[in-house]
């Protein structure tokens, strides 16, 4: 399959095409090129979800764990069925390799197939009293979501924001990025075609503050999960707080990467550059900022750049494309601002720092070090193909920098020392931490940051209990 599918909004189980409506213009990162118009959202296309929402919500709380599980089940075995296709459409519109795009496939299908098993396992419980009593704690779905997901993971992000409520018996109103609409419609679709009825998942698209303001002021929504910027975070949240809802927020990051001198500094270089390089450094995850002990620096500096620079950069669906375009035209213009600023600051520049072709949104890999911490690039998440690398002499002075910024997402720390891993994992605040080696979730696994990177968690058994909330009953 390589061409790009057409476009919709599904409300209430209706494929809504574009038609005379206001659209948006889906474009190939890695060409320029307009591919598709997404239809638009107005008031009555919202008010029309919502009214759906609260009725597949009132359907889908009572449908039983069998039949949720059926559900979810289907669509991973679908995702698999259609991974070839699914992960063109990714690619097409994002610009990711396929091979990180057929990656993302198997993460959801895996998601969906653990989600299926933890509907049995929402259990409550009765707790001891007096003959003649009874009291029993019971979760309970929360209700309609309004889930809120990015373009950097087109198929991951909303397989996450459908996943853990439909297991718990939600209904939701997913409003994908609208650069990369088509991939969410296809795991959306999944579902449909594995049972799912169409009011308990619907998919709106359109302006991001008018429809989140719109939607988080109906009482109908009673809970938020966004993913997306720390700034974009707090504006929902306030909105959120109006009504109570309840939220989810996995927001910004910048990865702190410690690397201690007792490691082989080629494995480690191995591991990290092409984690660093996926999806253009375009990951909430992404290691960013490496922190290296004084005695190994010179030698990650150099076998850092070295990687980086012979990396294959081009058109995703390419063979042996390693690193494809940024998603969009925002992102090589922040690139620029950020490297120029830093450079200006007195960093150096040891390979990228520009701009590949004349097509498309390709930057090249690019590797600074000595970057004073008073640059932008310190400081604000760079979200791009860019390696920061600074020296340190001791551990304290490595745990105060990986410490210094309000994210706290995901840590890497490299060392083979047993002794150090124990005392340095409870110094570092984070809500995921890494030791020698890149894996950083799973669908078992909570994701999720403290600080300025959020709260709650999606992913494993705490993904399904943000979708659900505690009754305790008390009978006489």
């Amino acid at each position: 399959m390589a061409h790009y599918p057409e476009l919709y909004m599904v409300i209430d189980g209706e494929r809504i095409a574009a038609g005379k409506r206001r659209t948006f213009p889906v474009v190939n990162p890695a060409t320029g090129a307009v591919i598709g118009q997404l239809p638009m959202a107005e008031t009555a296309d919202l008010d029309r979800a919502l009214a759906a929402a609260g009725r597949g919500f009132a359907r889908w709380r009572e449908a039983s764990a069998q039949t949720r599980a059926a559900v979810l089940e289907g669509a991973a075995r679908l995702l698999e069925e259609r991974r070839e296709d699914i992960a063109r459409i990714a690619t097409l519109e994002q610009g990711k390799p396929l091979a990180e795009t057929r990656i993302e496939v198997t993460m959801n299908a895996n998601l969906f197939r653990f989600y299926a098993g933890e509907v049995h396992r929402i259990y409550g419980r009765v707790l001891v009293r007096p003959a003649g009593l009874r009291a029993t704690v019971m979760h309970e779905p929360v209700g309609p979501v309004a889930a809120f997901a990015p373009w950097n993971f087109p198929l991951g992000n909303p397989g996450r924001k459908l996943g853990a409520p439909i297991a718990a018996g939600c209904s939701v109103i997913l409003k994908a990025a609208e650069e990369t609409p088509a991939s969410a419609l296809a795991v959306l679709q999944c579902l449909y075609d594995a049972g799912l009825p169409g009011d308990v998942a619907q998919a709106v698209f359109g302006d991001p503050a008018q429809v989140s303001s719109y939607l988080l002021a109906s009482p109908v929504i009673r809970k938020l999960s966004f993913t997306g910027s720390t700034e974009v975070g707090k504006a929902l949240m306030k909105l959120a707080a109006n009504d109570l809802k309840r939220t989810t927020m996995e927001l910004g990051g910048h990865g702190p990467v410690l690397v201690f001198d007792d490691v082989d500094v080629e494995a480690v270089l191995d591991a990290v550059v092409p984690h660093k390089f996926r999806n253009a450094g375009q990951v909430c995850v992404a290691p960013t900022r490496f922190i290296i002990q004084d005695g190994i620096y010179e030698q990650f500096v150099a076998g850092f750049a070295k990687r980086a620079s012979a990396l294959k950069v081009g058109d995703g669906l390419e063979d042996g494309v390693q690193m494809g375009p940024m998603a969009n035209a925002r992102r090589p213009e922040a690139m620029e601002r950020l490297i120029g600023d830093a450079i200006e600051s007195g960093a150096t520049l040891n390979c990228g720092g520009k701009r590949i072709g004349n097509q498309g949104y390709f930057f090249a890999p690019t590797v600074l070090s000595d970057i004073p911490l008073t640059a932008a690039i310190m400081n604000e998440e760079p979200f791009g193909p860019v390696a920061l690398i600074n020296r340190y002499a001791s551990g304290d002075d490595m745990v105060r920098e990986a410490n210094r910024l309000p994210y706290g997402l995901a840590t890497y720390c490299w060392t083979t020392n047993a002794k150090r891993q124990k005392l340095i994992a409870p110094r570092l605040e984070t809500g995921m931490l890494a030791f020698n080696t890149t894996t950083i979730g799973g669908a078992d696994a909570p994701f999720g940051g403290v600080k300025w990177s959020g709260h709650g968690h999606e992913d494993g058994p705490e993904g399904l209990a943000a979708c659900l909330v505690t009754k305790t009953i008390h009978e006489g």
